[in-house]
């Protein structure tokens, strides 16, 4: 009977120290996903609102069943807290604080992943969390992430009916992500781009590769294989729409569109990779996950003190944004429109009204001139007093086309080498050329989003100047005028853009 006890206490002991470990685990979580509830919600929002992270739905509970297979080996582990694992837990607060600073959600929300993680890691020690390494790895597809895939994939998925309908004969032209054909015109729109199915094939293709393959060869061949074969059948899918359009009806292809395209294609495409590779799987089902042997590790730090320096750290980053915000100043008021040596401001009519969207601007102002060429340009000036979440001066719909209305993003198109410059086509098939500067308190004009958001962020740390503005140049594509000629022709009278920024944001 005592024999029995000794064997016992040693387990019960195991027992009792995950039990503590993990209810501080749970109380440190908790606290991370309320202070920023505000991410978690947004996150959840994307999920359930946007098609292409409808998987993401399903993350969590695929998280808790790759645990669920590590148990029998975790429970031959001891949890020690680890002081160590802080530094990836003030990893992800200053990775919070750089996404919340630059206005970028998906920054914000890799970065509640990595606060998580290095919950995980500070209190349950080096060992458990190596154990867990492919479970807390896999946990970042609960990310909204992959928007700026979607405009590439546009025009791959356009290029390859392109070659299909040239190959069966099909006569076709092709601008930008539109493509004009006998039956009809059509438009790759970003649903058609197939970006969905390569984020959900690539969070698929990873679970498999973890749970059917050992050889990093077989892995890495699957995961090519894969992705090459959804870009490639949403672009034959799309050659279909349009070659069903030409041989019937622009309806009856719309219908076939409609039966074919969603998650009941992406399951064919998965039905097929998995059959193509499951002869290649090397995997077998009762393998060990991880030799809990050599992962057993003995002793630790205190874990009240590793809990109250988590606490500290996800506090300190919101309390120092909160700070840096006060410091902000106010803009001089509406901009003026300028007055542009060779230019008349007129009430002519365009084509089709076009107004950029710029959520949360305290201002938004427009101009439509002319000169004595007939020339005519729309020019808009969007400012801020500062940038938060939802009204940003670079973000998903911001800009020059809505993509919730009229205008639609065609592919790039010319423009200085401080400007972004894009065309856009509305409805009856106009075009629109539009140039785009933004500015970032007192800095120089730039068509990047990537320095924009950059210098948000220097601002916003560093309690720099947050006021912002974005100054759009456009022209409608007219028979016998050239919308470039006419952008550059306004660009030259109008003389240094960083001059009206300036005078619009009050920085001299």
């Amino acid at each position: 009977m005592i024999d029995r006890v000794l064997r016992l206490g040693p387990a019960e002991s195991g027992l009792a120290g995950w039990r503590g470990h993990l209810r501080v685990l749970a109380i440190i979580a908790f606290a991370i996903l309320a202070l920023f509830h505000r991410d978690v919600l947004g996150m959840m929002a994307i999920w359930w609102n946007a098609s292409t992270y409808g998987h993401c739905l399903f993350i969590p509970i695929l998280v808790a069943w790759l645990v669920q297979q590590r148990l029998p080996g975790l429970r031959r582990l001891e949890p020690t807290a680890w002081a160590p694992g802080l530094l990836w837990l003030v990893l992800g607060a200053f990775a919070w604080m750089l996404g919340a600073a630059a206005g970028v959600a998906v920054v914000r929300h890799g970065a509640l992943i990595l606060m998580l993680q290095g919950t995980v890691i500070a209190l349950l020690g080096p060992a458990v969390s190596r154990a867990l390494l492919f479970p807390l790895f896999y946990a970042f597809f609960m990310v909204p992430f992959g928007e700026e895939i979607v405009a590439p994939l546009q025009l791959v998925t356009a290029h390859i009916s392109m070659v299909l309908l040239h190959l069966t004969g099909v006569p076709a032209q092709m601008q930008g992500i539109f493509i004009t054909t006998p039956g009809g015109y059509f438009e790759v729109a970003e649903a058609c781009s197939g970006a969905k199915f390569v984020i959900a094939m690539t969070a698929y293709g990873l679970l498999v590769c973890n749970v059917c393959f050992s050889s990093w060869k077989r892995r890495i061949a699957f995961m090519a294989g894969a992705l090459s074969l959804s870009i490639l059948a949403n672009g034959v899918r799309a050659f279909a729409t349009i070659f069903i359009a030409e041989v019937t009806t622009v309806d009856a292809a719309a219908g076939f569109d409609h039966v074919v395209y969603g998650w009941v294609f992406f399951a064919v495409i998965m039905t097929l990779v998995m059959a193509t590779a499951w002869p290649f799987f090397d995997r077998k089902p009762g393998d060990s996950w991880f030799d809990s042997d050599r992962l057993r590790q003995r002793g630790g730090s205190a874990t009240g003190a590793i809990a109250g320096g988590a606490l500290a750290i996800i506090v300190a980053a919101p309390l120092w944004l909160a700070a840096s915000a006060a410091t902000g100043k106010l803009l001089p008021g509406a901009p003026a429109m300028p007055q542009v040596k060779g230019w008349v401001q007129t009430d002519e009519a365009s084509l089709h009204p076009w107004r950029p969207r710029f959520d949360g601007a305290d201002y938004l102002a427009m101009g439509h001139y002319r000169n004595a060429k007939g020339q005519v340009v729309d020019l808009a000036i969007a400012t801020f007093d500062r940038q938060d979440e939802g009204r940003e001066l670079v973000g998903f719909a911001q800009g020059a086309a809505d993509s919730g209305g009229d205008w639609t993003w065609s592919q790039p198109a010319p423009a200085p080498a401080n400007a972004r410059g894009e065309q856009i086509t509305g409805p009856g098939r106009v075009v629109r050329h539009v140039v785009s500067f933004y500015v970032v308190g007192n800095g120089n004009p730039t068509g990047s989003g990537h320095l924009v958001k950059l210098e948000t962020m220097k601002a916003r740390l560093l309690g720099g100047d947050q006021r912002a503005a974005a100054i759009l140049v456009s022209a409608e594509e007219r028979e016998g005028g050239s919308s470039d000629a006419a952008i550059t022709a306004f660009l030259h009278d109008l003389g240094n853009v960083k001059d009206l920024a300036d005078r619009s944001l009050g920085t001299r």
